[in-house]
Order: C-alpha cells, then structure tokens, then sequence
C-alpha cells in the first residue's frame, strides 16, 4: 500500500438519498472510514459487491460508513428516483449520493463499475479496488487500520448517517417476472392463474388476473435468506425467473416449477403435492472464473442467474452474472454452458464464441424452430440463441441504446429485461428503461411500440380472456400489476442514445495496459493451482488494437492503437489469486479470486495517454 496518500476529492452529485433530505461532504465525515461504492443500477457486478459489503458493514457499523457513488449508464438511471426505486429493490442500508454528470466518478479516475474506494478518517484515499471479490480483503485492511487511527485519536465511533426511506403499503416489492400458472394447478393456488416474483420482497405471490392487487398464495418467508423446507418458511434473496414444468419434467426432478434464486445464485424447485421447496442448482457460491462450468448440479456455482425457460428436458438459464446461457438438465441433473464465454458484449456466431451482456430474460420459441428469444440487457438487444449460432435481431452494443422504431436494424432499446412470445410468433419486449412495451413483428423484421409511459415495465405474460388477448405487465417500480390490450401498435420515431461515460483519451500506436494487483493484508500470492494472475486483452472494434489482444499470466501488456480507428472500447479482464500467508500450503487455507472486466470507451488521438493504468486491488 502506497505511503504517498491523496486526499479524497469532494463529493459531486444532484441528490442525496437515504440521509433524511441531508447533503453530505467528505468533510462530514472525518473521524470515520468511508468506503465509496462507484455502481450504476444496471450493474450486475455492482449487485454482487452489494452482497459482499452487507456482512462488512454489519461487523464495522460504529467506524465505517459505506456511501453508494450511483454513476448512471443510462439516460434512465440519472432520475434520482430511479435510483431510489433501485435502492428498495436491492435492500441498500446506506448513504447514496446520485451523479448524473459522473463528475465524482471522474474525480476519483474511475475506469469501471463497480470500484470501491476506502477513505481513512483523517481524509485520504488508502485503498482502491474495482471489480468483485474484495470482502474479505476490506475487512482485513479494516481490521489493521481501525486500532491504527484509534490509536491516533482520529477515529471516533458511534452511529451512522443513514436514514432508512419510507416504505409503501403495496402487497409487492419491486416485482420481477410473471409466470402464467398451468391450469390443472391453479386450485393449489386459490384460484389464482399468475406467479409473480416479488424480488424487493424476497417472495413469490399468486394473484388472479381478475383482481391483480390481492395476493392469493405467498411463497417464502419474506426475509432475505437461504432456507429449504416447508413453503411458508422457505426463504429467497430476489428471486426472478420461474417456470413451471411439463408433466414429464415434473415427475422425473418430484417439482412443479423451477425460481430463479437471483441473489442466492440457485435454482430453487417447488413441489406443490408436497408443499416444500428444494435447491436444484447451485452451491450458494457465486461462480467465478476459476470455477467448473459443467457437473452434477449442487456441485457447481452459479452467477445471478435472472431467468429461466423450459426446451424439451433442460431448463435454460440466462444466467446475468457471467454473460451466460446454461441449461438445466431434469434427466441427470446436472448443469453445463451451452452459449457465451463471459467475455460482455454483442458478437454473434456459434453459440460457444457469442458474447452476451447480462442476458436478463429468456423465452422458448414454439414458432421459430425451438430455440430461445433472449433480452440481453446490457447491450439493449433482442437476440434469438438457435440450437448452434446466436443472432442479434435488433441493438447495436454496450453503449448504444434508445426508443426508435422500425426496421430490426434500425430499431433501439434502452435496458429490456422481459419478454413474451405471441402465438402469431411475433414477440413483445419489456423496454425497462424507455418504460414501454415494444413489439417485433418477424414476418416484416419490424419493431413498434404497443405502450409508453409505465414504470420500469420489467416482465409480460399474455392471458387470454373472451377470446381477446391480453398482456398482464409487471412495472417494478410502481409496485404493481397492469393491464394493457394488444391494440394496433404505433410507431416512435424516438431518438438514439449513447452513453456518456467519459471516453479515456488513448495515443495512437504504441502503448500499455498495466493492472495493479496486491494480496490483501495477511495473504500472499496463491499459485498452489497455476498462475496466480491473468490477464486478458481485446477489443470492439478488432481492428482497434493492432497488436496486443490475447491472454497472458503477467498483468502488464503492451498494446498499439490503430491511428486510422477513431473511437472504440477497449476490453481488459484481470484476475488475481490470494491465500493466506500462513496456511498457504495447509489443505484448508483460506483463498480468493479477484477479479474485474473493465470496457473502457477510448478516443484515440495523437495526444493521448500511452498507459491505460488500472487498479484491480491495492492502494
């Protein structure tokens, strides 16, 4: 850790939430160690380090105050209400101070979301870390430097500046994904015909369609947990996708329907004859990159697995944490990647070279040959992953989004997140952030727009009632269920959208890629298995690196910028390996994998930076 500490620049944003209507400054909060979460809504990875900082800020509640810096993608996630809505959904107990222009995020040079940056009570920056997997490393920096700075009389403990927002009186809690009940099952659930996911609520709740505001059936506790057993005190951690099996699926695996256990990184079956709930999938781990990603189910992690769709014996999963597709086999029960190779983008080709960006949702296709339309939400598209090749029906990348309607090349999504196939084979999209319901017609390779003005739409299932189709849409945001009627689709022009992340200025020709990486206080290099660190180089477009792309053990690469691209994104994964200093060669050592993926937008010119310098973790 470096001995040269920069005081922390100031905090620059538009809105504070969860502090009681106060603004905050570094200045407040002197005496305190302050870790700055740098995340944006959308961000998967930012969920994940979400999950990794609430046992921290348990263990150092009266010394350590944890300030969310919410550094938007999306034109959607400048509205500070947005970012509440996302605060009640993801169960966050601190401090959040909204910044649209990302002025704080290009204060502290950030490069990536998510990045945490810990701030000691006398003002100055003594840790930086950006991607996932650093728990256990804050908590041993914090375990060294609390009795430091107590020592020194500069830190003084006592409560924290968090005040917890109102919550409203709505049965649902940020409702995920709707799932029509088959049925021969419906008397189970009082009669009701849709499961609805209550992922802010950690249940699953059966409405009828006819009265969407009166939960029939709950599923689950209501506290974020892991639990199996009996289904009222079963416990979930935002559950999304569900599914209910065929008859066939069902008798082989004794479940009625499969959940997506979104935080718990699970699949979680429940059998309705028995009223119980098992764990199908998973070890409760999320997967990380050094992990199997094939085997007996319960013996491999899975990464936010966001939903599922049953095709002939396998569930498929969009699994969202590591840019995905699984599938779920209910003949042996075990679990293997059929597309993606976690590399996040949009490159199409055979299923094993695709590059997916937190594919959100998953729908299987009766009437296009048996494969799945999928919302890869990262990269607003709509994609179709057929039996060997994947294929982008519309959406054009990671920072490029929109409402515009039109020709499937033409068209523009901004962050869709939940689909429904018709039975004329057309597809209807729940455009999350343009808070609209969108259709693609496949006979005219067109996409219009069926509704506006809902709140972060988030899942759709048809129903069908006198013969008159009707779409049940989930808006997450509103907490609620809504009606709407498949009446002739308009037309918006709209406009397109980039994001404006602040472009790295980047030399043409020659330059490096160098990551910083040191094991946290008390451990060492771990490099038992292999290599301790790797590091993987590529770019969107290929020709922007001329030379330098590829993978390598060392974490400095050199690179050269083509001079005739203008503009791109350059992608860089590092990953590094640590154990504990004295058990290293002990059979139960505690070890950890680090890891990031950064996609930097870089502009290159004559000027430019020749090193593109990156933190995975150290100071």
């Amino acid at each position: 850790m470096s001995t040269e500490l920069v005081a922390a620049p100031e905090l620059i944003g538009d809105a504070w939430l969860s502090t009681g209507g106060r603004r905050l400054s570094i200045t407040d909060l002197r005496g305190r160690f302050v870790l700055l979460d740098f995340w944006t809504l959308c961000c998967v990875n930012c969920h994940h380090v979400l999950a990794e900082l609430r046992p921290i800020e348990a263990q150092f509640h009266d010394v350590l105050t944890v300030v969310g810096v919410h550094s938007p993608k999306f034109e959607h996630e400048k509205r500070p209400e947005t970012v509440a809505s996302a605060i009640e959904r993801h169960d966050i107990h601190h401090p959040v101070l909204n910044d649209p222009n990302m002025s704080t995020w290009q204060s502290y040079r950030v490069r990536a979301w998510p990045t945490l940056v810990l701030i000691d009570p006398e003002g100055f920056i003594v840790a930086t870390y950006s991607g996932e997997g650093h728990g256990h490393a804050l908590t041993a920096t914090l375990e060294r430097l609390v009795p430091e700075y107590e020592a020194r009389g500069t830190l003084v403990r006592g409560a924290d500046v968090y005040v917890a927002p109102e919550i409203g009186d709505s049965p649902f809690r940020q409702p995920g994904k709707v799932a029509v009940i088959p049925e021969h099952l419906r008397a189970i659930f009082n009669e009701s015909d849709l499961l609805v996911s209550n992922s802010g609520g950690h249940t699953l709740i059966a409405v009828s369609s006819a009265a969407l505001d009166v939960p029939r059936a709950i599923l689950g506790t209501g506290e974020r947990g892991y639990a199996d057993g009996e289904i009222g005190e079963s416990q979930f951690a935002e559950p999304y996708g569900v599914v209910f099996l065929d008859e066939a699926a069902a008798a082989r695996l004794g479940v009625d329907l499969v959940i997506a256990d979104t935080a718990n990184h699970l699949l979680r079956g429940v059998s309705l004859e028995s009223g119980t709930v098992t764990t199908l999938a998973g070890t409760g781990a999320q997967w990380m990159g050094s992990d199997p990603s094939d085997g007996p189910a319960l013996q491999v992690p899975l990464s936010t697995p966001w939903d599922v769709a049953q095709v002939g014996d396998d569930i498929v999963i969009a699994m969202a944490g590591d840019h995905r597709i699984w599938s779920y086999s209910t003949v042996d029960r075990t679990v293997r990647v059929i597309a993606g190779t976690t590399n996040e983008g949009l490159v199409d080709g055979p299923n094993a070279s695709a590059w997916f960006a937190q594919p959100s949702a998953v729908v299987a296709s009766a009437a296009h040959g048996g494969g799945v339309w999928l919302a890869d939400s990262e990269t607003s598209a709509l994609r179709f992953v057929g039996a060997t090749d994947t294929v982008t029906i519309a959406g054009h990348g990671l920072f490029d989004f929109g409402h515009r309607d039109g020709t499937a090349s033409e068209a523009l999504f901004q962050h869709p997140i939940g689909l429904a196939e018709l039975p004329d084979g057309s597809v209807v999209i729940a455009d999350t952030y343009n808070s609209a319901i969108r259709r693609y017609h496949p006979d005219s390779n067109t996409v219009t727009t069926v509704a506006r003005d809902l709140a972060e739409p988030s899942d759709i299932a048809l129903i069908v009632e006198n013969d008159t189709p009707v779409l049940v849409v989930v808006e997450a945001a509103a907490h609620r269920l809504t009606r709407i009627t498949l009446e002739q689709s308009a037309l918006v022009n709209g406009e397109a959208l980039r994001t404006v992340r602040p472009a790295l200025a980047v030399a043409a020709g020659a330059g490096r890629v160098s990551v910083v990486f040191s094991p946290p206080p008390g451990q060492k290099y771990d490099d038992r298995y292999g290599p301790s660190t790797q590091l993987v180089v590529s770019s969107t477009p290929k020709d922007l690196l001329l030379s330098g792309d590829g993978r390598s053990v060392e974490l400095v690469r050199d690179i050269v910028f083509n001079p005739d691209i203008a503009e791109g994104v350059l992608h860089v994964a590092a990953r590094g390996a640590s154990c504990d200093s004295e058990d290293a060669d002990v059979e139960h050592a505690t070890c950890h994998i680090h890891q990031q993926d950064w996609g930097i937008p870089v502009r290159v010119t004559q000027d430019g930076e020749t090193v593109v310098s990156l933190v995975l973790s150290g100071a």
